[in-house]
Parts: C-alpha cells; structure tokens; sequence
C-alpha cells in the first residue's frame, strides 16, 4: 500500500467521506462510501489517509461482492495469490482466502476445533499475529469482508504497535532499537503428546525470517515495535530466558487495553488495516455456536521491514520477497 502525500483533515471532508474515531489510539469507522461504486482518487486518497492515521478503518453496510472486493483492494496495492487455499474459498478469484477454511483445518490434522484453537492459543498473548508475519516481506495491508457472522460474538480486536512502543520508556525504546527476533511459522502451537500431523506439515513447509524488533514505517516513518505472538520465537543474541522475559513484556505492552480496539461484525462490514501497523486477535468465542462465520479476505503485497538501524529483514528459510 502506497500513498503520494497525507491528507489534511479538512480534505478528507471534501472528498465527502467521514472518518469518526472509535478509540484513542486505534480504529475509525468511515462513512459517505459506497465501496462497490467507482471510488474517484480523493475518496481513495481519503481512505488510506485514514488507515495511515488510525491504523484500522470500518465500512458497514456495504454491498461487496468478490469481484468489487478485489477491485477495491487493487485501488490501494497488488492484491496478493495464494498458492494454496482451502476449500471454502471461491473459484476465479484467486486474491480471496475465505477465512471459514479456518475451521477446516484442524480436521485435516485429527483435531476438533476447539482443541485445534486451544492449542494455537495455549497462552494468552499467543493469539496475537499480524497476517503471515513469518515472511520477508508481510503483508502491507488486509481488507476483510464479513458475508455471514453470528447474532453475538466473533469480534475481533487491533492493537496499535506504533502507540504501543510510543508508550515505552526512553531506555526501553533505545534498547528495542537495536534488537531483532526470529520470527518463525508455527512457534505458537502447542504440539499433541506423541506424533502430531500439524507439526510435520508446519516442519515440511517452514517459513522463517529474521526481523527487526522496531521497524520503520515506510510511509509514515513511525518506529513500530514488531512483535507478536504466533510468530516471534526468540530475540536474537539473548539467551532463552533473557529473550522470554522481554518478548513478554513487549507483548504484553502491546495489547494493553488503551492501544486497541474491538469491532463488532455485522454482515457488510469491511475492515481495512495496516498489517504493518497493527497485529489482531481473531475470535475465540464461536466455536461452541451454532451460527456460521464467513468472512472474506484480500492482503497487499507488502515490502521488506528496515529497522531503525537501517538493516532489512533477512530470510532464513522459505520465503523471498514477491513469491508466495
């Protein structure tokens, strides 16, 4: 996702858009936009101010069908293909994962659902991820489309990671500045007693890059602080407690109440964030209702993470910048 230049507030009005914010530091719903429609460059300009700005931004009631949610999402990037999805996502459109293959998954592997989301959840921070953070280059962005959701629950929640590590003290930002961590597919599952189906398949395909601990936005130039809690496995040249103890303490800044926000799904709700920005808690609240969760999304292809130090990313296993 890019971006000419930031848009002042009295511009994003005359493009006729809204933007109210719903939180201090995080989220903003959006109103005034028809994103089916033909959106001219002032509306669009509008938009990624406001995902710039407030990280998370909200549609409701929007009438996206996959074609216009792949037309909307190329207006702001390169949508990203996936080589692989599940059988839940639609044919011909190759830039939508639905997420509903989510509930798949642990199927495939002898788990029930619950045990499947218990097991990537065994602590309380692990649940926090930015979309594919194991990779060189992340994601830029995430635009997700709910189709169906459940009359109560299944919100999820953003945290700010820029407001987060504006929030630490100056000795911890200056010491953060100079750490990089090993951010590593599946290190946040916890693995079944005995032979475990899903290890073997996270071990034949692992991904695995070395990233740095704040990154640099590119476009706002904002210190981010990388971390969260599926991917991130080890700060590097610390020792194993040494590195536990401080991951935790980051993590646990990161999603302190006041740097996030929670939304509730309707169907026709779209969010829109910076995964550069950001990382989310998908539900954990549904698996024992009797109401489907269908949800749709589209990634942008995103760029290589530079740290503060003015080093990039560097990959270690499985994955190179642009191929998925």
């Amino acid at each position: 996702m890019t971006t000419d230049s930031p848009m002042t507030d009295e511009a994003v009005r005359e493009a006729g858009v809204e933007v109210k914010p719903v939180a201090g530091h995080i989220g903003a719903e959006i109103s005034g936009v028809d994103l089916a429609s033909h959106l001219d460059d002032t509306v669009v300009a509008a938009i990624r101010a406001a995902v710039l700005r407030w990280k998370v931004v909200f549609f409701r009631g929007q009438r996206l069908d996959h074609t216009g949610h792949v037309t909307f999402a190329r207006r702001f990037g390169e949508p990203v293909v996936l080589p692989r999805r599940g059988k839940a996502s639609p044919p011909g459109f190759p830039e939508i994962e639905t997420t509903a293959d989510r509930l798949e998954l642990g199927g495939r592997f002898g788990m029930e659902h619950d045990e499947w989301l218990r097991r990537r959840r065994h602590t309380l921070l692990r649940g926090w991820h930015c979309d594919h953070g194991a990779r060189v280059d992340p994601p830029a962005a995430t635009i997700l489309r709910a189709e169906t959701v459940p009359p109560y629950g299944g919100d999820t929640t953003w945290s700010n990671l820029a407001a987060a590590y504006a929030g630490l003290s100056a000795p911890l930002r200056e010491f953060a500045d100079g750490l990089r961590a090993e951010h590593r597919l599946g290190v946040g599952y916890q693995p079944r007693p005995g032979d475990d189906a899903y290890v073997r398949h996270l071990l034949d395909r692992q991904v695995a890059t070395l990233h740095p601990l704040v990154r640099v936005h590119p476009e706002t130039g904002e210190r981010v602080l990388y971390v969260n809690g599926y991917y991130v496995e080890q700060i590097a040249g610390l020792s194993r407690p040494e590195s536990g103890a401080i991951l935790d303490l980051l993590l646990e800044q990161a999603v302190r109440p006041e740097y996030t926000v929670r939304f509730r799904w309707e169907p026709g709700s779209v969010a829109f964030w910076d995964n550069r920005a950001t990382m989310h808690l998908a539900p954990g609240d549904t698996a024992h209702l009797d109401h489907p969760r269908i949800m749709h999304r589209v990634m942008l292809a995103g760029d290589v993470p530079v740290g503060v130090d003015g080093r990039a990313s560097e990959p270690i296993t499985g994955t190179a910048p642009g191929r998925w």
